[in-house]
C-alpha cells in the first residue's frame, strides 16, 4: 500500500524568454541588406491540474523541483526562436497551494480537471529587425528575454469526501467504512489502528455513489496536536455530513462524544455547525433495552437535534436504515464551500527584475547590481558604441543615474553595471 502524504514543499520555475537576435541580411548582390534579427521565443508557463486519479502527495517527496522549458533565442534571417513548452503538473483534487515567500494561498484545486496558472513564462526578447524605423534603419541592438519566475510552494491536501467519520479511537469507524464500501482499512481491537485517512465509495441502488472518509481516531487535545487525529482534522473540513461514531459499550460514551465535539470546534469553529449524525455502534455487545436507554440519555444530556442511529458493524444491525437515510440526506445537502483568501490575479506576478542595488567599492568606483541589467548585458556588445549608448540610456530611464548622484558620484567616476564599465559624464546624463 502506498504511503499517504498530505503535505509537501516544492519549487517551480517557469521558462525564461529567449533573447532577440542581432543579425543582418547577407545575400549576394544585396547591398546593405538591413537588420534581420528574429525574436526570441516565449518561455513555458507552469500550470497545476487537479485530477481524481491521484489521492496523495507522495510523488512530490521524490521530485521537488519542476522547471518549464526555456524559449529559444532568435536567429538570423528574421527567424524567431521556438516557444518553450508549458509544464502541466498533476495534483490530487483537494490540494491548496501556498506561496512560502508571500505566505498567501494562490490556488484551491477543489474540482477535477481544474487548471491554474502558477508561474507565467518569460516573454521572448525582440530582435533588432523589430527596432528598424525610417530614421533608424540599422539598429545595433536587440532585446533580452524576460527571466523565469521561481516560486517555493507548500502543498496541502484536504480530502474531498461527502461524508466524514469522526470519533474516539476504536469506536468502529474503520469497521463501518469496510462494511458499507469496498475500502479495506486495518481493523484491530486496539486504539489507533487507523494511521492514515481511508476513502471508500458507497454505491447507491441506482448505481450512483458517494465518497466516505475514515479519519484516524481523535482524542482530547487533538486540536493542539495530541494523538494522531490532529494531523488529519483538515480532511473533515470539506465533508457535507459528519457521522460521529460512538462506542455505546463503554460507560463514558456521552463524555467521549462531548470531548470530540469540543476538539472539532477548537480546530475549526465552522465544524461545530456542520450537520452531524450520531451513530451508536457496537449494540451487539449490550442488550436491546439498554441500547434504547442510552439513545434516550444521549438526547436528554446532549440536547441534540441530530438523527441518532443504533447499529452494529459486526452483525450489520441498523446498517440498511442508516444507508437509506444517507442516500436521501446527501441529495438535499449542499456542497461545503470553504472560504479561502486566494490571490486572484496570478498574471500580476510578472518577471520584473528591475530592482537595483548600488555599492560604493572605493572613492571613485560604484557597482550596480540588477537582474534586468544583467539580461541586457548578455545581448550587449561592449565593442559597439551604439549598444553601449543604449545600455546607458536604459540605466538612466531606470533611475540609476539619479540614485548615483545621491551617492555622490562625480564626473570621471567609474560605474560597473553587470560587468560593463562606464565612465560617468554629468553633461551626458
Amino acid at each position: 500500500m502506498a504511503a499517504f502524504i498530505d503535505k509537501a514543499k516544492i519549487k517551480i520555475i517557469s521558462g525564461a524568454g529567449g533573447n532577440g537576435a542581432l543579425a543582418w541580411r547577407r545575400e549576394k548582390y544585396v547591398d546593405k541588406g538591413g537588420p534581420a534579427g528574429g525574436d526570441g521565443g516565449d518561455g513555458g508557463s507552469v500550470y497545476f491540474v487537479a485530477t481524481s486519479d491521484m489521492s496523495t502527495l507522495l510523488d512530490f517527496t521524490h521530485k521537488t523541483v519542476f522547471k518549464a522549458q526555456r524559449g529559444e533565442n532568435g536567429k538570423n534571417k528574421n527567424c524567431h526562436g521556438k516557444n518553450g513548452d508549458d509544464l502541466y503538473i498533476k495534483m490530487p483534487v483537494g490540494v491548496i497551494v501556498k506561496d512560502l515567500k508571500t505566505n498567501k494561498l494562490i490556488a484551491d484545486l477543489n474540482k477535477d480537471k481544474k487548471t491554474v496558472l502558477i508561474a507565467k513564462g518569460g516573454r521572448g526578447g525582440r530582435g533588432n529587425a523589430r527596432f528598424a524605423t525610417a530614421q533608424k534603419r540599422a539598429p545595433q541592438f536587440c532585446e533580452p528575454g524576460e527571466p523565469a519566475i521561481e516560486r517555493e510552494l507548500e502543498l496541502e491536501l484536504k480530502l474531498i469526501a461527502d461524508v466524514g467519520l469522526v470519533g474516539m479511537p476504536n469506536a468502529g469507524k474503520s469497521s463501518l467504512i469496510s462494511t458499507i464500501s469496498a475500502a479495506k482499512p486495518k481493523i484491530a481491537d486496539y486504539p489507533f489502528t487507523t494511521l492514515i485517512p481511508n476513502l471508500g465509495v458507497v454505491k447507491k441502488p441506482n448505481g450512483d455513489g458517494f465518497v466516505i472518509a475514515d479519519i484516524p481516531g481523535l482524542i482530547e487535545g487533538a486540536s493542539k496536536g495530541l494523538g494522531l487525529g490532529h494531523e488529519f482534522l483538515r480532511h473533515v473540513q470539506r465533508c457535507k455530513l459528519l457521522l460521529h461514531i460512538v462506542d455505546i459499550s463503554l460507560e463514558n460514551s456521552i463524555e467521549n462524544y462531548k470531548k470530540i465535539n469540543k476538539e472539532l470546534k477548537k480546530f475549526d469553529s465552522s465544524l461545530s455547525k456542520r450537520e452531524q449524525i450520531i451513530i451508536l455502534n457496537k449494540s451487539d455487545l449490550i442488550d436491546f433495552e439498554h441500547a434504547q436507554e442510552i439513545k434516550k440519555e444521549f438526547m436528554s444530556k446532549t440536547k441534540t437535534k441530530n438523527e441518532i442511529f443504533i447499529i452494529s458493524t459486526a452483525t450489520k444491525q441498523g446498517i440498511k436504515e442508516l444507508l437509506n437515510y444517507l442516500y436521501i440526506k446527501l441529495e438535499n445537502t449542499k456542497d461545503i464551500k470553504i472560504e479561502l483568501d486566494i490571490e486572484e490575479d496570478l498574471d500580476s506576478i510578472n518577471n520584473d527584475d528591475s530592482n537595483f542595488e548600488i555599492t560604493k567599492l572605493n572613492k571613485n568606483t560604484y557597482e550596480v547590481t540588477c537582474g534586468k541589467l544583467k539580461r541586457i548585458a548578455s545581448v550587449t556588445d561592449i565593442r559597439n558604441m551604439y549598444q553601449i549608448k543604449r545600455f546607458a540610456n536604459i540605466m538612466d530611464s531606470m533611475g540609476i543615474y539619479e540614485k548615483l548622484r545621491e551617492y555622490g558620484i562625480k564626473d570621471g567616476d567609474t560605474i560597473i553595471a553587470a560587468g560593463i564599465e562606464l565612465m560617468f559624464d554629468e553633461n551626458y546624463y
